[in-house]
């Protein structure tokens, strides 16, 4: 009776042991949707995340950093591409429609196929002889790209440049030399243009008071992209009016800014002629002086060897 008894007892201890092995597994089954819910759930965060940064777009130029950094530069492909942008917010900014024209055009076209031929000077580069020649040193693109130069801050002193007939024709010829021997430039189709009407200095008072008007009404960089006009053509401009003063230490400052870039880039005779253009301006400024006086000494370090 006893052992009959002990053997119930194991049994039913067998059973409870199973029954709870049994319940252990079912709880086990019914946890696992859980974990992968809750592991699923982060997936779609992300994704808006990186579409954000993507689409982030770079700050836009302004007109002067397009100039002196793409276009002074030879970087065709990337100042197109910064103007066509520019002139997204300022369609009618005439100097940005200008640039592109210069950039996009056939330069025969632009200028004129007929042409003279020039010798370099020092001092002198595709700014100062669209100045002198066209009347506007913001066609330093055009002239440079009419003498297939796909760097427009190097110019080589001696070098022999072209210059558009119709435009240089009388600016270059000689004291007495008769007029014979310029007399195919008028049958070159010019577009009409008044520079070659209004004396250089006539038309340096007209820019810098077009500058100085620009700079009143909080538009600095096409102020001082209009000044640097008025000083290609007359350096010797004066005026008590302090805004004058203030812009001109502006565009001091910015060409001695940019004058480094040519000199840290081994540019040394862009980077001295542009000294010399501020020596004129501002004989007392200092750092053009002493960086001038480097770039001549390391010029000449470099031509020993």
């Amino acid at each position: 009776m006893e052992a009959r008894w002990t053997s119930l007892r194991s049994g039913l201890l067998v059973a409870i042991l199973l029954i709870a092995v049994l319940a252990s597994g079912c709880a086990k089954v019914s946890i696992k949707p859980k974990t992968a819910a809750t592991s699923a759930a982060p997936a779609p965060v992300s994704a808006p995340e990186e579409s954000v940064s993507n689409g982030a777009e770079a700050p836009r130029l302004s007109l002067s950093a397009i100039v002196n950094h793409d276009l002074q530069n030879g970087r065709y492909a990337e100042g197109e591409k910064e103007l066509r942008r520019y002139l997204q917010d300022h369609p009618g900014d005439r100097a940005a429609q200008s640039f592109l024209r210069q950039l996009t055009e056939d330069p025969q076209k632009v200028l004129g196929e007929a042409s003279t031929a020039h010798v370099v000077q020092p001092g002198e580069s595709y700014s100062t002889l669209a100045a002198k020649y066209l009347g506007d040193p913001n066609m330093f693109l055009a002239l440079a790209r009419y003498n297939g130069s796909t760097d427009p801050a190097r110019i080589l002193v001696g070098s022999t440049l072209k210059l558009p007939a119709s435009s240089s024709a009388a600016a270059t010829a000689p004291p007495g030399q008769p007029a014979a021997t310029i007399a195919p430039a008028p049958a070159v189709p010019a577009e009409p243009a008044p520079a070659p009407v209004v004396p250089s200095t006539q038309r340096a008072q007209q820019l810098e008071n077009q500058s100085l008007a620009l700079y009143r009404q909080g538009h600095k960089d096409k102020a001082v992209t209009i000044f640097d006009q008025a000083l290609a053509l007359n350096p010797q401009l004066t005026s008590s009016d302090p805004d004058f003063a203030a812009l001109r230490r502006i565009w001091v400052a910015d060409s001695h800014q940019e004058a480094m870039v040519l000199y840290l880039d081994q540019h040394l005779d862009q980077a001295i002629a542009l000294w010399n253009r501020i020596l004129v301006v501002d004989p007392s400024y200092e750092p053009a002086m002493v960086y001038r006086a480097r770039a001549l000494e390391l010029k000449q370090r470099l031509q020993q060897y």
